[in-house]
């Protein structure tokens, strides 16, 4: 076959064009960092990609979840605690009324401070977080308490949800199929059989009839105890978060690493084969230089 001038020429020209390519290529690589600026680059990073960022995305959706299981979990602890001290305290002015020593306006005034406890566990009760109560099991919306002011002599009366037991679990997703409890059962927390106990102590400290303190005092070891025991139930799911929370870390860090490798560019092999093409594209420019030499058109003029 014969070689002609012209192809000679068209394929310098197409060798220059394919360089010039290359140099663009490693251009974006090194502008952007990552290895592809779009999935014809290469077809196998670009699907690797999809799904490592998939990947990567749930675990930061689970993280997002950990942060309200923390919160629920926390203000739970929080108001539970604060009930505890709260009945801790009728305990002791209950204790204190039985005191025979104590005069009817003694025991009068002890009541009135009972009252204000009363008050206090009836608005722990009411606990919201980020505009949902939390002792209500799923009924978020709505209150746990039927009337957080009830009439003189009446005892604050629990919502008829939390009577019929039918509070539910607020469960949150933490990882694939697997739920975490937010809540704690308001049933073992803010009991009917609570509020019942801490008026009856106050209306027999009110009419000096220290009589049924005894049996109050029972009732109100038994409701201290059941709190007691939500108390470590709420301890113990709150210690498996901390492990997940452990685990979806190391896995965020993993995840993250496997993208990194799949999609960013070396930088310094990048830079080192820029410089590499460039001294092949400029060879590429000299020997074409030769190539196209002059013809017998050049000197017809």
């Amino acid at each position: 076959m014969r070689v002609t001038q012209s192809m000679l020429t068209n394929n310098s020209m197409r060798n220059l064009s394919s360089s010039y390519a290359r140099m663009g290529q490693l251009q974006d690589q090194l502008a952007t960092g990552k290895k592809i600026t779009k999935p014809s680059d290469d077809p196998v990073v670009a699907m690797k990609g999809m799904f490592y960022r998939s990947n990567l995305t749930g675990i930061e959706q689970y993280k997002r979840n950990l942060s309200e299981l923390y919160l629920w979990m926390e203000n739970s602890e929080s108001g539970i605690d604060h009930a505890n001290q709260g009945l801790q305290r009728v305990r002791e002015l209950t204790l204190q009324g039985k005191n025979g020593s104590l005069s009817e306006e003694d025991r009068k005034a002890v009541a009135v401070e009972i009252e204000q406890i009363k008050k206090d566990l009836v608005s722990v009760a009411e606990t919201k977080v980020a505009g949902r109560y939390i002792f209500n099991g799923t009924d978020v919306g709505n209150s746990p308490m039927k009337d957080g002011s009830p009439a003189d002599g009446t005892a604050p009366q629990i919502a008829d949800n939390l009577v019929n037991g039918k509070t539910g679990d607020y469960m949150i997703e933490v990882s694939p199929g697997v739920s975490l409890k937010a809540n704690a059962d308001p049933t073992n927390v803010f009991s009917q059989k609570l509020f019942d106990t801490v008026h009856s102590i106050q209306k027999a400290l009110e009419s000096d009839d220290i009589s049924s303190l005894d049996t109050e005092l029972e009732n109100l070891d038994q409701v201290m105890n059941t709190l007691s025991a939500e108390r470590s139930d709420l301890g113990a799911r709150y210690n498996r978060l901390e492990m997940i929370d452990d685990r979806l870390a190391q896995q965020e860090v993993t995840a993250s690493h496997i993208l990194s490798d799949n999609e960013d560019a070396d930088i310094e092999r990048v830079i080192t084969d820029l410089k590499t093409q460039e001294s092949v594209h400029r060879a590429a420019l000299s020997v074409g230089a030769r190539i196209m030499q002059p013809t017998l058109m050049d000197f017809l003029r």
